[in-house]
């Protein structure tokens, strides 16, 4: 599971993004589509059409991070425009968390893939 403080500013892509892009294709993802600067402090969360794969771009001051999460089976919850031309969507660091920990925003439910096993050290 992910951890960021609550002023963190998290930004979900609403669109399919080409998970072969890398820093550079999604940083100027980051500028054109979501109209965001990168050094801004925020995340800035893109995932596949299939909604399997995610990739995560981030500036923690001293350079660029890129994360990536790929489901082994089923698909991320993932929110949809709300309206014409929406391109993103602001979310709470915790409503993240829930995203990219397998829960379903809509009714706060684990998502039928989603099943943690033992954690072992």
């Amino acid at each position: 599971m992910l951890s960021f403080t609550g002023s963190l500013k998290v930004f979900i892509a609403l669109e399919p993004c080409d998970m072969r892009k890398g820093f550079e294709g999604l940083h100027a993802a980051v500028c054109e589509q979501l109209k965001e600067q990168v050094r801004g402090g925020g995340l800035f969360v893109f995932a596949n059409r299939r909604r399997t794969r995610l990739k995560i771009l981030y500036f923690d001051g001293t350079g660029l991070w890129l994360m990536t999460k790929r489901l082994e089976q089923g698909t991320f919850c993932w929110p949809k425009a709300a309206q014409a031309g929406q391109t993103k969507l602001r979310l709470t660091p915790e409503a993240f968390a829930l995203l990219t920990d397998g829960i379903d925003m809509h009714g706060a439910r684990p998502r039928a893939w989603y099943e943690r096993g033992d954690e072992r050290s």
